[in-house]
């Protein structure tokens, strides 16, 4: 017998709030689907559906103790998250030093070169009554 398990992507796994906000709880501590569920105002069964899609992507193991089931944070699963995200920090600071490097070469243009002659400061117009 074939079974088609499927493995869900930690990005989609993170992309929902409840279920960022259940990681965070259970990485604090191990937790029990109840004890996780008091956290929430939504209902038990929708905890349970986000413990089991967390658990899908690989970013929490659930241990059945007797009538318990815990659950644990294996936040190693973010790891391909934070590759994605190592990338484009690199890719906006390499963009962001080209740009302090061009303002730089601006400002020293804008420092070597000589201030403008003969030009006298605008002075507003005084407008008064005609009498």
């Amino acid at each position: 017998m074939v079974t088609n398990t499927l493995r869900r992507d930690p990005f989609h796994a993170i992309a929902d709030p409840h279920r960022r906000a259940i990681l965070s709880l259970v990485a604090k501590e191990r937790l029990t689907l109840n004890r996780v569920a008091e956290h929430f105002t939504i209902s038990r069964p929708a905890i349970s559906k986000h413990i089991k899609i967390l658990s899908e992507a690989g970013l929490i193991r659930i241990d059945q103790r007797g009538r318990e089931r815990y659950c644990e944070a294996k936040l190693d699963g973010l790891n391909e998250v934070t590759d994605w995200i190592e990338e484009y920090r690199k890719l906006w600071e390499a963009r962001f030093d080209r740009l302090e490097q061009y303002l730089a070469e601006l400002q020293a243009k804008e420092a070597k070169s000589p201030a403008p002659k003969n030009i006298s400061p605008i002075t507003p117009k005084k407008h008064g009554r005609r009498t």
